[in-house]
């Protein structure tokens, strides 16, 4: 049974851009903004969304390309491009300013989002953020920039393939991978056009805005797990402070999402009480 392929008694949608944009909602509180990776879903925050509800007014979308979203018409899956659309979402929702944090390419389009729209961003944290350029790019993508292999990935996307990279983005120590999660990102990646979607943002030609990273002026969080690397954020943004869970995965939300929760929590009340000059 497609349980995850189908809206949940708590699904939201609102027209932006073209796309029918899949989002849950609920708490209450300052609004924060929570923005899964690529190949993902909201209900990668589901169990931290769910603590944060509890001091915030958490809203999390399910990013074009994804979920129930769907793919983009344009096709366009370049990062700014991203955060444009967050933004049109956060403003056809009436959120005039909210805290933003994101994990894997929900940080990068967190942190375009603050470069672009400091006006509305009160605060940023970045979970095993990327943005800068990479040495290596990951196993999965790497598959689908074969050319021989991309027009059968655009076709299906065996599960085997999914639980092994599941398994390759968690710490060594995790346990979160089961079937009940190897189901949901194989039923919502094979919702219609959410493959193509994947092929067509692993083999975009990203822009680097990594040089304009020290311009960002926002409170700035960085949680990290220890054996992931490469990322200069701490380094780079003026006054950022730095979080690092000994054994997490790439996948941290997920993996601890009461570390995550309470992390991201203590930062923002910090960060509220906090005069600007």
């Amino acid at each position: 049974m497609s349980i995850w392929s189908e809206p949940q008694p708590d699904s939201r949608f609102v027209v932006v851009d073209g796309l029918q944009i899949h989002y849950k909602r609920a708490g209450r509180g300052p609004a924060l903004v929570l923005l899964h990776g690529s190949a993902s879903s909201l209900q990668h925050f589901d169990r931290a969304a769910a603590l944060l509800s509890e001091s915030f007014d958490v809203i999390r979308p399910d990013l074009p390309g994804c979920g129930l979203t769907g793919p983009r018409p344009d096709r366009d899956y370049r990062v700014p491009a991203y955060a444009a659309t967050v933004a049109d979402f956060l403003e056809a929702l009436r959120v005039p300013r909210y805290a933003v944090a994101g994990n894997s390419l929900g940080g990068n389009i967190a942190w375009n989002l603050a470069l672009d729209h400091p006006e509305r961003v009160t605060g940023l944290v970045l979970v095993n953020a990327t943005g800068y350029p990479e040495k290596e790019v990951p196993a999965g993508m790497r598959l689908t920039r074969n050319p021989l292999l991309r027009p059968l990935l655009r076709r299906v996307m065996p599960r085997g393939a999914i639980e092994r990279n599941l398994r390759a983005n968690v710490g060594p120590q995790s346990t979160i991978v089961d079937d009940a999660m190897v189901d949901r990102a194989h039923q919502l990646m094979n919702r219609p056009g959410n493959r193509s979607a994947f092929v067509d943002f692993c083999n975009t030609d990203q822009p680097d805005r990594s040089a304009r990273i020290p311009h960002i002026a926002v409170p700035t969080l960085v949680l990290r797990s220890a054996g992931i690397g490469g990322q200069h954020f701490t380094r780079d943004i003026p006054g950022a402070g730095e979080l690092v869970h000994p054994h997490g995965g790439h996948l941290l939300p997920e993996e601890e999402p009461q570390w995550v929760s309470d992390a991201i929590a203590q930062f923002l009340r910090s960060s509220a009480d906090t005069p600007t000059l």
